[in-house]
């Protein structure tokens, strides 16, 4: 789904001075705090934001204060899912 997102000039200049690109730090900040209020689960929150490894998916999540409670049955099956790329 594409949609327009009116941003008012007082908060888009700076931003778009300060260098990226908009559209993408407006998708991460949506899906941060979707993942934060639990309407976004963890495998969705990365296919939405396209990580393929764990280390760019919890940079991304640390650089905006969010941690989460893995239970070690969510690191061995992210585990599992590393080794089968790995051998893909």
């Amino acid at each position: 789904m594409n949609s327009i997102l009116r941003i008012p000039d007082v908060m888009a200049t700076p931003r778009v001075a300060a260098g990226g690109d908009l559209e993408r730090r407006a998708l991460d900040a949506l899906a941060a705090e979707d993942y934060r209020a639990g309407r976004l689960t963890k495998p969705q929150l990365r296919a939405a934001l396209g990580f393929e490894v764990l280390d760019g998916f919890d940079a991304f999540l640390k650089a905006r204060d969010v941690y989460d409670d893995d239970s070690m049955e969510d690191l061995e099956r992210e585990q599992l899912v590393a080794e089968r790329r790995a051998a893909a």
